[in-house]
């Protein structure tokens, strides 16, 4: 065996890495199903940012969302940008897209697109989310907008003046923001804002990041950064916990529809969220004898419906990173095993 692996033809290798990397995107792919994902404390915090910005003002959350990145980066970071304006769209939040990128509207347009455009077309722009586009300058840009927004901001990307859109009244300044959500590949980015937003004015402010930048960001978490989202696990964690919290809000909104206390609706729907192919079960038992026929028929759908494929794509994603991995580590093993046993023989003789 030892004689085997060391004279193995490195192709044999190359072909393994090239399965464990194709067979689960065919498999994924096929089935639409994805690697369950646990999610860690980082990700959970940077959702919990999310969901509770503007609470402790008694208001409606005013999130500014800064794409720093480019289409170079955007396997790792587009899953986290998706699901960032998912969740600010469910949430009801008012959205600010902004980059300090040359290339970062590109990123905003197909967050829009994807998201809001396709899932929430309800939403109002000027109203409920707006795009200031690109503005060049890097850090320099972020201390001029801790002092005057408008300063750097005129207009939006469509032209129109600031002050002629209705979110925008009564924002001067970044300390008007109730937070601040950072995707960023590099520079300017997570640290820029963090030294001259977040650092400076107390801000509180999430930031996804490749992972490259992960390791050097951490000593921010938990103070200057709340939360923190590194490379495609951690944006397949945060879209595992966005994905099941719609489902659970959708739920809970047709069941305070169809008549239920809404304290008694969130219960509900938490419970059954955990498994929702109990759901069908459930609309047919005691608890469920005052909602109407319509709405069960919406509940089993919203529990039973599958997930539309851009709030997989992190998750999708961790299928050949996961065996690829698992490959890498059995190589490093072996050639360990091939060493030591070489090693072994040679001093015998």
């Amino acid at each position: 065996m030892i004689k085997l692996l060391t004279n193995l033809d490195r192709r044999w290798i190359f072909l393994a890495m090239a399965l464990c990397v194709a067979v689960p995107i065919l498999v994924i792919g096929l089935t639409g199903k994805t690697i369950p994902e646990t999610p860690t404390p980082l990700a959970e915090a940077f959702f919990n940012e999310i969901d509770t910005a503007g609470e402790s003002k008694g208001r409606r959350g005013h999130v500014l969302l800064a794409f720093d990145y480019d289409p170079a980066s955007a396997g790792e970071l587009s899953p986290m940008a998706i699901s960032l304006v998912h969740q600010c769209a469910q949430r009801g939040l008012r959205m600010y897209f902004m980059s300090l990128w040359p290339v970062g509207p590109q990123m905003i347009d197909e967050s829009i697109s994807k998201v809001i455009d396709r899932h929430y077309p309800e939403l109002v722009y000027g109203e409920d989310y707006v795009n200031l586009g690109f503005k060049a300058g890097n850090e320099q840009v972020i201390k001029v907008m801790g002092i005057d927004l408008t300063t750097e901001f005129r207009t939006d990307t469509k032209g129109t003046p600031l002050q002629q859109i209705p979110m925008m009244k009564g924002m001067t300044s970044l300390e008007d923001f109730d937070l601040i959500a950072e995707i960023s590949a590099g520079y300017p980015g997570t640290k820029e804002w963090v030294l001259y937003s977040a650092t400076q004015y107390n801000i509180p402010m999430v930031s996804g990041m490749t992972g490259v930048q992960a390791p050097l960001m951490y000593p921010y978490y938990p103070g200057q950064l709340k939360g923190l989202l590194g490379a495609i696990k951690g944006a397949a964690e945060y879209e595992s916990i966005v994905n099941v919290w719609v489902r659970e809000q959708k739920f809970a909104e047709a069941l305070v529809a169809g008549g239920m206390d809404e304290a008694k609706a969130q219960e509900v729907a938490a419970k059954l969220m955990d498994k929702p192919a109990q759901v069908s079960t459930w609309t047919e038992s005691a608890e469920a004898a005052d909602l109407d026929p319509k709405t069960k028929a919406e509940l089993i759908t919203i529990a039973t419906a599958p997930i539309p494929g851009e709030f997989l794509e992190g998750q999708r994603r961790m299928g050949p990173q996961l065996f690829a991995h698992l490959l890498m580590v059995l190589l490093i093993i072996l050639g360990n095993v091939v060493f030591f046993a070489q090693r072994r023989q040679g001093g015998r003789s």
